[in-house]
C-alpha cells in the first residue's frame, strides 16, 4: 500500500517571501563566496514509503517549479516500482527556506545534507532543468551518494532557450496584487499581467503555482530577488573536471531545444556513461507532457 512516510514543510511565515512587504524575517546568509563552503537550508520534501533495498527515486524541479510537479509521477512511480520515492523543493522555491544563494553549490550541499540525513543514499538522482544540473553536480561531487543519474531536458552546455527567464521574473514582480480580494481574483489579474509577455497558457500556469496568500495578502513564495540576482549562474553550469562514472541516462523532449545532440560530446566529457533518449512531441516539460513516455523511459533505465 502507498502511504507517506515523512515530510516537512516550512510555514510560509518563516521562508523570507520575496515580497518587499515581507522581509520581516531573517534568511539564511549567503556564505559561498570566496570560495568558502555554502551553507545549506531546510527544505521542504514529501518522501513516499518503499522496499529500503532499492535506491530510492529522487525528483528535483526546475526553475519556477515546485516538488508538486512531480506529484502524479511521484505516485505513480512509487506505486509501480515499489521504491522509496522523495520530492524536494529547492531553495527559494515551493516551501523550502529562503537564501541569497542560488548557486548550484549551495543547491547540491542542501542535497549532500539532506539525503543522508533520510537514510536515501546512494539514491537514483531524477532532475529537471535546474534540477538536472544541480544533480548533475552532486554526481561530479559525490558519486558516493547517487546510484545512478537522469538529467532531464537538461546539460551542462549553455543554451539560448532560457533567454526568456529574465522576462518572466520582471513580469512577476511587476504584477500588483495589493487591491485583489480572493486568491482567485489575484491569479486572474496576474495571469492577465503575465499574458502580454509570456503567450504560453503552460508556462503561465506554471508560474502561477508559486502565488499564494500569507496574511491576507498575496505574494509569489519564490524568492524573485535571488533569483534575479543570481540568473547568470542558474543559467550557466560550473566549471568542473571530475567525472561520474555511473549509469547515466540524458532524457530530451523531441520539441525541445534545452538538450540538443551537437551537446553529446561534451556530455560525455564528464558522463562517460551516458545514455542519450528522446521522447517524442515532447517540451521542455516532459514529464508534464508525455508522463507515459516519461515514467515508461524511467523505469527502462532502471531495470
Amino acid at each position: 500500500m502507498l502511504r507517506w512516510t515523512r515530510a516537512w514543510t516550512a510555514p510560509y511565515r518563516g521562508i523570507g517571501l520575496s515580497n518587499s512587504s515581507f522581509s520581516r524575517l531573517p534568511i539564511a546568509p549567503s556564505s559561498s563566496q570566496g570560495g568558502t563552503e555554502p551553507r545549506p537550508v531546510r527544505l521542504s520534501y514529501k518522501l513516499l514509503d518503499g522496499e529500503a533495498a532499492s535506491p530510492a527515486l529522487v525528483f528535483l524541479h526546475g526553475l519556477f517549479g515546485s516538488k508538486t510537479n512531480f506529484n502524479f509521477v511521484a505516485k505513480t512511480l512509487a506505486q509501480q516500482t515499489g521504491r522509496r520515492v522523495l520530492t524536494v523543493d529547492a531553495r527559494n522555491h515551493g516551501e523550502s527556506s529562503h537564501s541569497p544563494d542560488m548557486s548550484y553549490e549551495a543547491m547540491s550541499k542542501d542535497l549532500q545534507d539532506l539525503l543522508p540525513h533520510l537514510g536515501l543514499v546512494p539514491c537514483v538522482l531524477i532532475g529537471h532543468s535546474m534540477g538536472g544540473r544541480t544533480a548533475m553536480l552532486l554526481a561530479l561531487q559525490r558519486p558516493e551518494l547517487v546510484e545512478r543519474l537522469i538529467a532531464v531536458d537538461i546539460s551542462q552546455v549553455e543554451t539560448t532557450s532560457s533567454s526568456n527567464f529574465p522576462n518572466y521574473i520582471a513580469a512577476m514582480r511587476a504584477v500588483d496584487m495589493a487591491n485583489e480580494a480572493s486568491l482567485s481574483g489575484a491569479r486572474k489579474l496576474a495571469d492577465e499581467r503575465l499574458r502580454s509577455v509570456i503567450q504560453s497558457a503552460s508556462i503561465r500556469q506554471l508560474l502561477l503555482t508559486n502565488l499564494v496568500e500569507v496574511d491576507g495578502r498575496f505574494v509569489w513564495r519564490l524568492n524573485l530577488d535571488a533569483l534575479a540576482q543570481h540568473l547568470d549562474k542558474i543559467l550557466d553550469f560550473p566549471a568542473r573536471q571530475e567525472t561520474y562514472s555511473g549509469p547515466t541516462l540524458f532524457l530530451r523532449g523531441g520539441n525541445s531545444q534545452f538538450l540538443l545532440p551537437s551537446h553529446y560530446p561534451e556530455i560525455r566529457r564528464l558522463f562517460p556513461r551516458a545514455q542519450m533518449q528522446t521522447v517524442p512531441n515532447a517540451g521542455h516539460w516532459v514529464h508534464s507532457d508525455r508522463p507515459q513516455d516519461f515514467m515508461a523511459a524511467v523505469q527502462s533505465f532502471l531495470a
